[in-house]
Parts: C-alpha cells; structure tokens; sequence
C-alpha cells in the first residue's frame, strides 16, 4: 500500500485536482501554492477529492479589498478581513501555504492604521472600517512565527513592529476607563462573540460606532474582558521578542505584559472556578462559561498545573465543552446553551474560529495527544461535509451557518498537517506526523495517506499506513518508524526527537539516515536521540476526558 500511495503522491496534480480557476488571479496563487511542493493523497478518495476543494475554494477566499492587493477574505457571507480572525490566525495558518498572501493580509492592517494608532478592525471593499476593536488571536505572535518561518525582509517586521506598537497605546488610553490595568470591552462585537450570553442586554456596537465610547445609559458596561486582556498580555510579549531582534530592548515590552497578567488574574479569574469570567462595572463577575476560556490559554496564560487543570474540569469534560465534535462556544450544561448551528452564534454551536486556535494553546503546554482528540473529529466532520461553514452541530458534527468560509477551509489543510502531514515550525523544526485520520461515526475504516512539502528546495514526502510510516528526501528514503508517533527534525531532515501521540505506549524501531534505535514512548512524552537509542526527557502526563 505504501508503494501504491507513494506513486499516487508523486503523480498528482494539483492545477488539476484543484479544478478550473475560477478567476484569473487565482493561476498566481496556484504557482505559489506549486512551489510550496505540498499535495495530498489518501487510500479514500473522498479525503483527497475534499481536501482539493479546500485548496480550489481557499483561492477563491483572496482578492483586493480596499485597494488593488489581494489579502486573504473571511469567506462566506463575509465580505473582507477582520483583524480578530482573518487578519491574524487564519493568516498565520496560511502562511505555510502562500507566505505572499499573509505578508499582504497583515500589511493592509498597518497601511490603514488611523493616525491615533487604532487598527481597522475589518478592511472591506468598501474600505477599512473603525466601528469598534475586534481581538482575540495576538498579531504580534502571527507576524513574529510568520516572520521567521519565511525568512522574512527585516523592513517589513520593522514597520509591524511600530504600526503593533501605537496600536497598543492606543488600547491603553481608551479601554482601560476602570483604571485596572486591564482591557475592557464596550460592546458584543469587541470580542466577535455574537450572540453569545455572555453579551446578553450588552449592545452589539460601542455608543455611536465610536470605538472609545460605550454606552453610559447600559447598567453594566464596561467590561474588564479576559479574552482582549489576554490577547495585550501576549501581544506586549511577542513585541518584546521582536523588539529584541531588532536591536533595541524588549524588557519593557516584557514588563508591560507581566502587567498585563496581573491584572487579568486580580481582575477576572476565579480562583475556586479556576475560569476568567467578565467582570461588569460594579465589580460582579459575569459567570458564563464561554470559549473565553479557550482564548484565554491560547494567549499562553497560566502554567502547565494550570492548563492541566483546565482540560480536565472543562476542556475534556463532556459537560462543559467537549461535545462529540467539539469544542462548543458555550458550556453544555450552562441553560443559555444553544446549540442552533445555522447562523452566526458563539452561544453553543462548534465555531471553526475556535477550532483554529485550539492547537497553540495545547501544543504551548505539550498536550499533542489530547489535541488529536478534537482535530479526529473535526476532519471526519470535514471530510463529510458538502461545504465549508463556519460552525458545526456539536452533536452530530452537520455543516452549519454559511459556506466556502476560510477558517474551516484552512482549519482541514492546518489539521490534515499537523494529524498525518509535513509541517514546518517557526523556530526550524520539521514535524513529520503519523497519525491517520478516522471516521467519528459508523463503521470502522483505515484511511492510509501520503503528504509532500518543499523545504529551502528540498522535498520530503511521508506516506503513512496503518503499520509504520515512511519519509524520503528528495526521492530516496530518509526513514521508517511506526504509527503513533511524530518525528522531529531539522530544515534538512536530521533527526531531533520523537513524540508520543497516542494514548497508549508506542514501542518499536526508528530508522533514520541508515542508523537504527529501539525506543519505547509514553502519551505525550517527547525523547531526543543519544547513541544507538533515545534518551527519555520529560512530558505533561495525559489527561484523560471527564464527565462530571
């Protein structure tokens, strides 16, 4: 079988799986999509046949918005970029795939920078818009892993650098009105919670469309808000990273963001809960359990103990938000939960947007195993779908609200990567990962794949089965190693480390570059090569799911 994969992946064309074009500027898109070397092939031809859609309606996701540059649109019936979504996660997500387009989607920010310092908080064809801030992933951290993993020109991260920077002083003369140090909220649409409960009787708009108002007549406004706190903290960190390499000094960046963690923790955690939650103008936490949480770990907030904790009492606990496609917009057993999946709501349903964070917040904290167990779900719902939405039904995994709507389009090409693919990291690693995806519902079946990627002109390929898994180098094989576990190497394919990935020890035999070495791995542990073995370092224990 791995043969037959391997000539199937060498075979494949992606101008034509992709399909006809379907507007001139997308040929551009295709070239550099080429160039990425990336293809993929599956024992299924309904995986591969889906993954080609989301390449071929990817395209169609990027055009000129408010001028002749064509950035990289939201998709569906969302008509541009926003700065909480498009112009941050899903970008850097793209930037593995077509490094041009992100550089120009996180520029058009920059270019419309007001003169106060305010980002748009969306860039359309009819311009950038300034109605209201709209934050959750930080676009310091995307345009710092964007940056070093493309090599990109310093120029370009020196004006990101200072267009970041006047944004948040902008941030801290308007949105700390309390005085605590923290980020508040004025409106619904600060945070892109639509609809969620955590608004409710919260008007969706600051006062007037004017981002540095709210509304005095609302009993409850501001909001000291844990998800746009979180995002500062880690933004003012990522800025200190950039402003180190740029020569100049970023202690004072670090310092700003321990400020910034301080006051989320005095100001909206709960200590008995271990959640952050709102907390309203009179002092009163706003205890809804929402994907706050979520945002709020994938800022890099708290320890390990903590994280731990989190996916224990509410990540993996099948009443809060680990639904059978999970992870929901509003804990399961909270009465506001709704779980209608056919329009824009963060009160229930499964979001793609949520999906497409998830993995920085388990993978910051090494939990890789209990990752798998949200992405298996996902791509099967995926891989089944006759669209691409931007929500699911978290009970039966059905495609909900819109269609050809980029975070989920860029959620399967993200998770067929990291699940069974060649994934380049921001700091030189390679991951060469072998799980396969499965089914979540009916019968059993083996889904076998094979993926190529070009790295710095050279071109790995991984095909893996249900035994072992295979990866050759410029046509000739690097390695062989068994199922349920990731390798680990350089730009080069020189071997760093393996990874465990599934829930059971994995044993066997790694060959690589003609030397062999028995190993055995725990869930999540992660080994470095020392002589003819592996040397057993340390990895957070798994957690398991929950149920009360």
């Amino acid at each position: 079988m791995s043969h037959q994969l391997l000539d199937r992946l060498r075979a494949v064309d992606v101008a034509e799986k992709a399909g006809p074009l379907a507007k001139p500027a997308n040929a551009a898109l295709l070239e550099e999509w080429q160039r990425s070397g990336v293809r993929f092939v599956s024992s299924a031809d309904q995986l591969t046949n889906r993954y080609y859609d989301a390449v071929r309606e990817l395209f169609d996701c990027i055009s000129p918005a408010a001028d002749e540059t064509p950035i990289l649109h939201e998709g569906g019936i969302y008509h541009g970029c926003w700065l909480e979504s498009t112009g941050t996660i899903n970008a850097e997500l793209l930037c593995r795939f077509l490094p041009s387009v992100t550089t120009a989607t996180y520029s058009a920010f920059a270019r419309y920078q007001r003169d106060d310092g305010l980002f748009p908080y969306k860039v359309t064809p009819q311009g950038p818009a300034f109605n209201q801030i709209q934050l959750v992933t930080p676009l310091a951290r995307s345009v710092w892993n964007h940056f070093r993993l493309n090599r990109l020109d310093t120029d370009w991260l020196t004006e990101m650098f200072g267009a970041m920077s006047r944004y948040d002083a902008w941030l801290a003369r308007h949105r700390d009105t309390l005085g605590t140090g923290a980020v508040e909220a004025f409106s619904t649409y600060d945070t892109g919670h639509d609809l969620s409960s955590r608004f409710w009787h919260v008007p969706d708009s600051p006062f007037a469309n004017d981002p540095t108002r709210y509304d005095p007549d609302n009993p409850i406004l501001p909001f000291i808000a844990p998800d746009l706190t979180a995002n500062v903290a880690c933004q003012r960190e990522y800025l200190g990273a950039i402003a180190d390499h740029l020569g100049g000094d970023g202690n004072e960046w670090r310092q700003k963001a321990e400020a910034s963690r301080t006051a989320l923790f005095a100001q909206c955690h709960d200590p008995d809960d271990a959640y952050f939650y709102d907390r309203d103008r009179h002092g009163r936490m706003v205890r809804i359990q929402s994907d706050n949480l979520l945002r709020v770990l994938a800022c890099e907030i708290g320890d390990a103990d903590g994280f731990a904790n989190a996916l224990e009492r509410y990540l993996l606990n099948s009443r809060k938000f680990f639904a059978k496609f999970p992870l929901t917009s509003i804990a399961l057993d909270d009465p506001r939960f709704d779980p209608n999946f056919g329009q824009n709501s963060w009160d229930g349903p499964t979001n793609f947007l949520t999906l497409i964070r998830t993995p920085h917040a388990f993978e910051h904290h090494g939990h890789h195993v209990e990752l798998s167990w949200i992405m298996q779900p996902t791509l099967s719902a995926l891989f089944a779908a006759d669209r691409f939405p931007q929500t699911l039904n978290p009970f039966t995994g059905a495609a909900g609200f819109t269609e050809k709507y980029s975070p989920s389009i860029l959620c399967l090409l993200d998770y067929v990567e990291r699940l069974s693919g060649i994934l380049p990291r921001p700091e030189g690693d390679l991951w060469f990962t072998s799980l396969l995806p499965k089914p979540a519902t009916h019968r059993y079946e083996q889904w076998e794949t094979a993926y190529a990627r070009s790295v710095d002109g050279v071109e790995f390929e991984l095909v893996n089965t249900t035994e072992s898994s295979e990866v050759y180098r410029d046509g000739n094989r690097l390695g062989r190693f068994p199922s349920g576990i990731r390798v680990v190497t350089d730009r080069s394919g020189s071997l760093l480390g393996i990874v465990g990935l599934t829930s059971g020890t994995v044993s066997g035999e790694i060959e690589w570059e003609g030397v062999s070495r028995r190993f055995e791995i725990e869930p999540n542990e992660r080994q470095t090569p020392a002589g003819q073995g592996f040397e057993r370092s340390t990895g957070p224990k798994m957690v398991l799911p929950s149920y009360t």
